[in-house]
């Protein structure tokens, strides 16, 4: 081996143990995809330009994700790129630096810094290593994504059961059609949705088929002029607001400051899947020979009004704010981030809590307005009514005992005696 060959290896073995690598990099925390070329661009420029030893770049870099703000307004080795982080903290996008990371502060650090950042360890949590078993149904008919998406949610380290419902799909956090068990004090605001207690409603009238032949015209009107689609939609005429009068409107600024929204679209159905529309309730006798179905109606086919929607932008402000707030106060890998979940035993998880049933009252009471003014423009009072909700969480118990929180997203409870209604074309 020649002088000029010993002498490229040595420089290649230097290069090999001083670089910065992309496994470097993330052990810093959790960085963006887009900004991992620029990371190891800085960082081995350091390296290799101004010589700095590969720890003394990864202090800078460690420094500069606990206070990009700092970095960002100060000329520096690394401004340009403290204010691409800077940035996305205005958007709400934060980078908490992980525990490996913060071993890289240098010891002088600010103890606010370091309580900070001991804070947000604290608040990280890593999935289990394999999710918990759960039930399936029709798993031939289920887009991957969602079976994936099952998967992680099933792996959260507060999961206890769950079930994917045939006509499962894939949404934000928890899939639509997904149910998760968690622990007793835990309530996951994107497993519940955005458009908190999206419910279905039936009225059946004593009113036969024919009427739907007979009276196309009077049936089609009502729709137009009692129903109100569309964002942001408003209703004037109001049958029943006393869901307005609920204390709960005053438990928070948060909730106070929507009530005057609320009141308006009160009545109305949103937009997206939510429909109002007639049709035919055929009701069968049951199997006991009683000549009762367990709609308590003599069998026959009668009229019937279904309506789906939810809690309107009360319900979906509710959902956006505590799930950001979800995310920062629990920290977990990228795939799981949307299934962070408050503590119920915390302020802000009681917060939640209160406006999550809020809306539950609030989306019935919409149904009940569509209900009672469609009623009232037929000059009839429905036989009786079925409704429940979905996207929301409730306190229940599994078969052993245990006490947890059921979130149901896109599906329906279906408990002894239970009546639900799942639509379908």
């Amino acid at each position: 081996m020649t002088s000029h060959d010993s002498e490229a290896n040595d420089k290649s073995l230097l290069t090999m143990e001083t670089q910065i690598s992309l496994d470097d990099i993330l052990s810093l925390g959790p960085i963006p995809d887009h900004l991992h070329a620029t990371f190891l661009r800085v960082a081995n420029g350091l390296v290799e330009r101004a010589n700095y030893p590969k720890e003394k770049v990864m202090g800078l870099l460690a420094q500069m994700l606990q206070n990009p703000k700092k970095y960002a307004y100060s000329k520096n080795k690394v401004t340009n790129l403290a204010q691409s982080i800077y940035g996305l903290n205005k958007q709400g996008i934060a980078i908490p630096l992980s525990e490996t990371g913060a071993t890289y502060l240098p010891a002088e650090a600010d103890p606010y810094v370091l309580a900070s950042t001991k804070k947000q360890a604290e608040n990280s949590f890593d999935l289990l290593t394999g999710p918990l078993p759960y039930a399936v149904f029709g798993r031939e008919h289920i887009e991957e994504g969602a079976l994936k998406q099952m998967e992680t949610a099933a792996s959260l380290p507060i999961s206890l059961a769950g079930a994917l419902m045939p006509d499962a799909h894939q949404g934000y956090g928890l899939p639509i059609g997904g149910v998760l068990a968690t622990e007793a004090n835990t309530v996951i605001p994107f497993a519940v949705g955005v458009d908190i207690a999206c419910r279905m409603c039936l009225s059946v009238f004593d009113l036969p088929p024919a009427f739907l032949k007979r009276e196309p015209h009077l049936l089609k009107k009502s729709l137009v002029e009692k129903t109100k689609f569309g964002i942001g939609g408003e209703t004037r005429e109001k049958l029943d607001e006393s869901v307005m009068d609920l204390p709960e409107w005053q438990a928070t600024k948060v909730i106070r400051d929507l009530k005057d929204k609320a009141y308006r679209q009160l009545g109305s159905s949103g937009t997206g899947n939510h429909f109002v529309e007639w049709g035919i309730v055929e009701v069968y006798a049951n199997d006991d020979q009683s000549g009762q179905a367990s709609l308590n109606l003599p069998p026959g086919e009668y009229l019937a009004l279904l309506s789906h929607s939810g809690s309107r932008g009360f319900g979906g402000n509710i959902a956006n704010y505590y799930s950001k707030l979800a995310m920062q106060k629990t920290r977990l890998p990228k795939q799981a981030a949307h299934l962070a979940w408050l503590d119920l035993t915390t302020e802000e998880g009681q917060e939640y809590w209160i406006g999550m049933n809020l809306a539950g009252d609030y989306a019935s009471a919409n149904h009940h307005e569509i209900h009672a003014k469609l009623a009232k423009a037929l000059g009839e009072k429905p036989l009786v009514m079925v409704e429940n909700h979905h996207n929301f969480a409730w306190k229940e118990k599994l078969v052993d005992g245990r006490e947890v929180i059921v979130h149901r997203k896109g599906a329906t409870p279906a408990g002894v005696d239970v009546l639900g209604i799942i639509p379908g074309r």
